[in-house]
């Protein structure tokens, strides 16, 4: 009798503990998930910001430019899917569908500050330097925050599937988070031609 006590008491020891080890693994995985959400919506916000910032900048340009409407009615547009596009970090297309809304922006952008370029007047005008200040700093925090975004899926995902906490993963439906991409079309040397 006295040894079916112990057998039922180390049994339930180790119940104990594994009910402990298991739950600290289960709550790091579900603060590290948090820290990815929090993150991704900190490169949403900054998004945001440039977008928010487009509109007073196509304003300002379109007085000195009217005659370059298309590329401004590019950026309008582009702008407008990025409004549209909502992103689930655990839909791979979703995401993939959000980064490619927010490179158009970038395309879009590119294109109207070459537009400008054809101006010089316009480059003096305070309020349009001011924007570009501020557009600059929008595009420096995406940088910076996809960077952090990108830095904590990372953390998540080596979490996620390191033994033994990718069993209590498993067990728990947790799933690898995707990080952002460059544009496929970063990968290209961009050419720049003085001469014309």
């Amino acid at each position: 009798m006295k040894k079916s006590r112990k057998v039922w008491a180390i049994v339930i020891v180790v119940i104990v503990i594994l009910g402990f080890w298991m739950s600290g693994k289960y709550n790091g995985l579900v603060t590290t998930s948090e820290k990815v959400k929090t993150a991704r919506s900190q490169v949403e916000n900054v998004y945001q910001r440039r977008l928010d910032l487009i509109p007073n900048l196509v304003n300002t340009v379109k007085g000195a430019a009217a005659q370059e409407s298309g590329v401004l009615v590019a950026v309008v547009q582009a702008r407008a899917q990025a409004t549209q596009t909502k992103v689930d970090i655990n839909d791979a297309a979703s995401f993939a569908k959000f980064q490619a809304t927010q490179g158009e922006v970038s395309s879009s952008l590119s294109k109207l500050l070459a537009v400008v370029e054809n101006y010089p007047t316009l480059q003096s005008i305070q309020a349009y330097r001011g924007l570009m200040v501020q557009l600059e700093g929008a595009e420096n925090r995406i940088t910076v925050e996809r960077k952090t975004f990108n830095d904590t899926v990372n953390t998540y995902n080596i979490m996620l599937r390191s033994f033994p906490t990718n069993i209590v993963a498993g067990l728990f439906g947790f799933h690898i988070a995707a990080q952002f991409q460059a544009d496929a079309a970063a990968a290209k040397v961009p050419m720049v031609d003085f001469t014309k």
